[in-house]
């Protein structure tokens, strides 16, 4: 009954884990907050090594059955460090560095124990690590909560703040009935399949009499994950947590968190369900189509940059919910295109998060949030105003930000490919809606005439890296966008 473990397979979790420990009794000896945040950063860079050093090693699993329990049947493994965990890993640690220099260069965290800060950071993403290793319904439980318990209190640490500590009592409130939801999912599908493994579930023999318990269970992990994803009807805490969350928490949220949940949902309708995609295939297409229609309309009514980019993330989850619409018969290579699109959103919103970071820690009060203070930036700021334009360009999908229409391009195929080809359509008329509101805040950064001239943008070192790698990023995977592809079309 004794297993050997791969220490190299699960390196990049344990890099991540040990380092939240060690950052958390550093701060425990006062520590300084910078010397922190760049250990946290290195800590995670350590990380992405280990992740680039398993790339072209073959599959490896751990945690498996033990050959005595297994009866002739599946060597099912609980763990499994094979092409669509290595990518979502990568870009999970990549993004997650990304944060941490906004959170360096975020001037209104000086208030905040940074100790605290960065060890809930880590303990997020090594949830987010296990979560999209995770090959059993259980392990992808655990990570899953292992990402979302921090968050709630990385969003209050601003503790005499009162918009923060109502957002981070919304998030709790939503991540516990999701959570609820994703368990009495889970026990639904493990009474109908008596498996918890991915495997076992997609080949277990289920009795007439249990296809509804299984249809039941099937709906309410898709639920479960659809809270997680910010997916209509079950968004509505989005914008106030982005709003009330530290900037470079909502930043965390909606990339990592996304990524997260995203790399769960694909893991579970391609590996667990995969011959039960007439009932999760049409529920995405509906989801999809709201998510993406909802988050595009309420973001035209926006007049502050954070809400406005919790609403664009909204619609953005509609996207990528999008080719996993198509049901069973394609279904690895639209997990493989929602991979696709997720690496090439993770670099256009970070990047325009980077900069409104930037903006608003130099302004008091509300006006480094709403869109009129921005009116003129290009002309005050060139490089951070065209670094913005540009990243708001690729977010419409505009040339010559290349790499958002890539990205969509992506996702159309992987669409047409199924029976879903309406929600291509609702794909193409919200992605005109989308480029009005990123057309407009891009054109009031060249305006003649702007507020806050006084208040010039950071020029501390991490603010410059966090902008300076996310602007190359995107200008390179604007001109070569194969780079990206290359790798996350291998996941299917």
């Amino acid at each position: 009954m004794i297993q050997e473990i791969d220490y190299a397979a699960v390196a990049p979790v344990l890099v991540t884990a040990a380092a939240a420990v060690a950052v958390l009794l550093a701060g425990a000896f006062e520590v300084r907050g910078r010397i922190l945040g760049w250990a946290t950063a290195g800590a995670l860079l350590a990380g992405l090594v280990a992740v680039l050093a398993l790339v072209g090693g073959g599959v490896r699993t751990t945690f498996c059955v033990p050959s005595s329990l297994r009866d002739g049947g599946l060597p099912s493994c609980s763990y499994s460090a094979d092409d669509f965990t290595l990518v979502f890993q990568g870009i999970v640690l990549a993004a997650a560095v990304l944060v941490v220099l906004l959170s360096l260069a975020d001037l209104t965290l000086a208030n905040v124990p940074l100790g605290e800060y960065y060890f809930l950071l880590l303990c997020s993403v090594t949830g987010v690590l296990t979560l999209v290793a995770a090959r059993d319904l259980v392990l992808l439980a655990v990570g899953l909560e292992t990402l979302a318990l921090p968050v709630f209190a990385l969003v209050a640490l601003k503790r005499y703040d009162g918009r923060a500590t109502e957002a981070a009592v919304k998030l709790l409130l939503v991540s516990v009935v999701s959570a609820a939801v994703l368990l009495f999912g889970i026990s639904l599908v493990y009474g109908a399949t008596g498996a918890l493994h991915f495997d076992r579930i997609a080949t277990a023999v289920v009795p007439p009499e249990l296809e509804p318990v299984l249809t039941a269970g099937i709906v309410l992990v898709i639920c479960g994950f659809a809270f997680k994803v910010a997916a209509v009807p079950f968004h509505t805490w989005t914008p106030d947590v982005y709003q009330g969350a530290p900037l470079p928490v909502a930043a965390f949220l909606s990339v990592v968190s996304k990524a997260g949940g995203f790399a769960g949902l694909g893991l579970v309708v391609a590996l667990a369900f995969p011959a039960r995609g007439d009932v999760w295939g049409p529920l995405l297409a509906v989801l999809a189509a709201l998510t993406m229609t909802v988050g595009n309309v309420l973001a035209l009514r926006q007049t502050q940059a954070v809400r406005l980019l919790a609403w664009s993330s909204v619609a953005q989850s509609g996207y990528m919910l999008a080719p996993l619409a198509v049901g069973e018969d394609t279904v690895t290579v639209a997990v493989a295109a929602m991979a696709g699109y997720l690496g090439f959103y993770a670099v256009m919103n970070l990047g325009a998060f980077a900069v409104v970071t930037g903006f608003a820690s130099r302004r008091e009060g509300e006006e480094g949030n709403l869109l009129k203070s921005y009116r003129g930036l290009a002309r005050r700021n060139p490089v951070e105003g065209l670094a913005l334009a540009f990243f708001l360009v690729c977010l419409a999908g505009l040339p010559p930000g290349i790499m958002g229409l890539i990205a969509k391009v992506v996702v159309f195929e992987a669409v047409m490919t199924g029976p879903v080809v309406w929600l291509a359509v609702v794909m193409a008329l919200n992605t005109v809606i989308g480029l009005y509101y990123y057309a407009v805040w891009a054109i009031r950064l060249f305006a003649p005439e702007g507020k806050g001239e006084n208040a010039p943008m950071p020029k501390a070192l991490p603010f410059r890296v966090a902008l300076g790698v996310t602007a190359v990023g995107a200008v390179l995977l604007s001109v070569l966008p194969n780079l990206l592809l290359h790798a996350t079309l291998s996941v299917g």
